[in-house]
């Protein structure tokens, strides 16, 4: 069982949802890994400024390291950055944030099996358990706030707008979208 991991951290809701059931779990989030673009530096999963990243490892007391990357080394640089993650803090597993996309566990099994640590998916769970989570998420304390939204399925008006139960009867209405945003329907 994994007793230190390094936390794959965008900010979002999943990712703090994440920290918090590993810590449920007895498993100490040693650090933050934040993947960011080479040209602009700003963060690959929501295009934000490393500052909001910053402010929330602060104020989470926890370290985070950027992995400055671009398409064609994303998965190299992920790989270099755990290995480097497991010699400094001595983290035997890396965990991410997923929810039930096969795709994004695949290749996490794959980054942590290179890098030579356990993977760890504590917010892993079926398709249809996403609205439960999402209500968890709210019910506990949790906010956030929409950063980015795609306007194919949602309305551009929902940016800004913060995850309460007023959100959740909100994203209800829309058949085809996940509740917890998991097909990149909206950001937080």
């Amino acid at each position: 069982m994994v007793e230190k991991a390094a936390l794959s951290f965008s900010g979002g809701k999943d990712s703090c949802l994440a920290l918090y059931y590993l810590q449920k779990q007895g498993i100490q989030v040693a650090c933050l890994l934040t993947t960011v673009w080479k040209a602009s530096g700003d963060t690959v999963a929501h295009n934000e400024k490393r500052e909001r990243v910053l402010y929330q490892a602060d104020r989470l007391g926890i370290p985070v390291h950027f992995i400055e990357t671009d398409f064609h080394t994303y998965t190299n640089d992920f790989v270099f950055m755990l290995g480097r993650m497991k010699e400094q803090y001595g983290v035997d597993g890396a965990a991410f944030g997923d929810i039930y996309l096969e795709g994004h566990r695949k290749w996490g099994e794959q980054v942590a099996q290179k890098a030579g640590v356990e993977v760890v998916y504590p917010l892993w769970r079926g398709q249809v358990e996403a609205l439960a989570l999402l209500r968890e998420f709210v019910e506990t304390g949790f906010t956030a706030e929409i950063v980015k939204a795609d306007s194919e399925k949602l309305p551009a008006s929902w940016v800004g707008r913060w995850i309460d139960d007023s959100f959740i009867d909100d994203i209800l209405k829309y058949e085809d979208v996940c509740p917890m945003g998991e097909s990149g329907e909206y950001h937080s």
